[in-house]
């Protein structure tokens, strides 16, 4: 039994004929390593683990300060507020003080899932 190629001009009930393999390789085979395997010298894995250290302590430090700066007189009491009356009323609000120790919580979760789930990719 012959099939066409073409498999828009085949008309109902004739079977069509799979598309050509264009590599030797399998659907379900891995597919195949470059000539140069690309192993993480010491120098990329020390930067990689300075990295997230990095990254952790910042989220850490950002978001205690987040969590605690808003509740301190520090906060409504700076001279960039002195001048906007309005603006020191709305930061000095609960509702903004919150939000902003809400974000400072989420940043310490950030940083903290981030060192737990760190991994090295050997």
């Amino acid at each position: 039994m012959t099939t066409n190629p073409n498999p828009i001009s085949n008309g109902p009930g004739k079977p069509v004929a799979p598309p050509a393999a264009e590599s030797g390789t399998a659907l379900l085979d891995p597919p195949p390593k470059p000539a140069h395997s690309q192993e993480h010298t010491r120098l990329q894995l020390w930067l990689h683990r300075t990295s997230v250290f990095l990254f952790v302590l910042i989220s850490a430090v950002a978001g205690v300060l987040l969590i605690i700066l808003p509740w301190t007189p520090e906060w409504t009491d700076n001279y960039l507020l002195l001048s906007f009356p309005n603006l020191r009323t709305f930061v000095s609000s609960g509702f903004f003080r919150g939000i902003c120790s809400g974000l400072g919580l989420l940043d310490v979760w950030i940083g903290f899932w981030e060192a737990l789930h760190y991994h090295e990719h050997t």
